[in-house]
């Protein structure tokens, strides 16, 4: 049985996230700020954090910023619950490392969906921990990336996306693809959004020398390749 960790202040709002969650057959732990989360996480780790972007005293950005950044806890997948609904607060949600994003209001069985599709989305990626192509090595469970043992640094929504091309290698995707696959097919930003995170990525890669590996498909998108 997935465990769910709530993070919302209003009391109202997770007990009907509680509710829907119980009923389809999820276990729910709650909190009602960034402290008593990170608690919680420290003694129950849950399997997904639904985590509202407005709390007192440390938000829901910079508590996801913080966890992305912790060995402990950066796999944990994270789903950003905001009333702020606008394209910038999506891009900047997803950005922290987010895995998807739920403007307010939303429906239940939307939400269930979504719960159930980032869990799915994440079992998969688990499934391929450490992966090579042309001398670069992802460690999917260390959440680290690497070219002959020199470390890289690289950010959440660029290491998704990384890692998304290194399990499907030669394989080319068009940016609505990309969008669908590494952002989430409910997450409304738009296309240019892949092509800015593409030159972030390569630009990390020339850290070694791998930034040929990510080529651009002309009227396609983009792939990932030795070839």
């Amino acid at each position: 049985m997935p465990t769910v960790l709530i993070v919302d202040d209003e009391p109202d709002i997770r007990e009907l996230i509680r509710f829907t969650l119980e009923e389809t057959g999820f276990r729910v732990l709650e909190a009602a700020h960034a402290d008593a989360a990170r608690k919680q996480l420290a003694t129950e780790p849950p399997h997904l954090l639904l985590l509202d972007w407005m709390l007192p005293g440390r938000s829901g950005l910079e508590l996801a910023a913080q966890l992305k950044q912790n060995p402990r806890t950066r796999t944990l997948p994270i789903i950003m619950i905001s009333a702020r609904g606008e394209e910038e607060d999506r891009v900047k949600g997803l950005d922290t490392g987010a895995d998807d994003y739920i403007s307010k209001p939303f429906s239940p069985r939307e939400m269930v969906a979504r719960i159930k599709a980032v869990l799915r989305r994440s079992h998969s990626e688990q499934q391929q921990d450490l992966i090579e192509i042309g001398g670069l090595c992802i460690d999917h469970l260390g959440h680290r990336v690497s070219a002959a043992g020199q470390p890289l640094n690289i950010a959440p929504t660029e290491y998704k996306l990384l890692h998304f091309f290194m399990t499907h290698a030669n394989r080319a995707f068009s940016r609505a693809q990309l969008l669908d696959h590494v952002w989430g097919d409910h997450v409304y930003v738009e296309e240019r959004t892949v092509d800015v995170h593409i030159r972030r990525l390569r630009k990390a890669l020339e850290q070694t020398g791998h930034q040929h590996l990510l080529q651009t498909v002309r009227g396609v998108g983009y792939r990932f390749s030795e070839q």
